[in-house]
């Protein structure tokens, strides 16, 4: 028996054959990703391994860098302990070969400032810390107009982070549901994920099992633990 593929089908293999995993580090010491930014064509994936502490990969827009884009993706938090002997992952895959933009939500309480007197009070100053506002950004395909350094510096110089879940409903490809939930996968724009994957290593080799990812529950958990971090 022949069998005749057609030209559509072929080059779906040939995407499929050709596509290429960028491993990117979350945390783990600086308030970032590593690397930052990366190239990416249509079907290539994207992993990003969690580092101690708490961290999220939350997609946003060039114009609102630290603000979570509607129906965008969402890794939800995901708190690793210092010494934790496996690691997380969340993968998504490239829909597009236009900019995506990405940013952690983490919220922490950070040291207050010296105390200074008045009259017989002493007072003392303490502000919320972004870890966007920090530079922890992201991007994939930045263009010499959208560039990753403006992107970073628009964070740094935002006065806002959302903290909360991305809302989720449904929509055709491209557009999609939010966050991910328990064994789901989850469509944003210009990009899709699949569940998070643990390695028992704690060093992260590229090579991770496909496991669940409790994200509603751990979102509101990994919130928690990350001021206490």
């Amino acid at each position: 028996m022949r069998f005749a593929l057609t030209s559509a089908a072929l080059a779906a293999l040939a995407t499929v054959a050709s596509a290429v995993q960028t491993q990117v580090i979350v945390g783990g010491g600086p308030l970032a990703y590593n690397p930052p930014q990366v190239t990416a064509a249509v079907g290539d994936t994207i992993q990003f391994v969690f580092m101690p502490k708490n961290h999220t990969v939350t997609q946003s827009t060039f114009a609102a860098p630290c603000q979570a884009m509607p129906n965008g993706l969402d890794s939800g938090f995901v708190p690793v302990a210092a010494n934790a002997t496996s690691t997380q992952a969340f993968t998504i895959t490239v829909n597009t070969t236009a900019p995506l933009w990405f940013y952690c939500r983490q919220v922490r309480y950070v040291t207050c400032s010296p105390p200074f007197r008045l009259s017989f009070l002493g007072l003392i100053i303490c502000a919320f810390f972004s870890h966007c506002q920090g530079g922890m950004v992201f991007a994939v395909n930045p263009t010499a107009n959208k560039t990753f350094a403006a992107f970073q510096a628009a964070a740094n110089a935002s006065g806002t982070t959302t903290s909360a879940s991305p809302s989720a409903s449904s929509g055709s490809s491209g557009t999609g549901t939010g966050s991910t939930g328990t064994g789901s996968t989850a469509t944003g724009a210009g990009a899709s994920s699949s569940p998070s994957s643990t390695s028992t290593s704690s060093k992260p080799n590229g090579a991770l099992t496909v496991g669940a990812h409790a994200g509603g529950f751990l979102t509101v958990v990994g919130f928690v633990a990350g001021i206490l971090l």
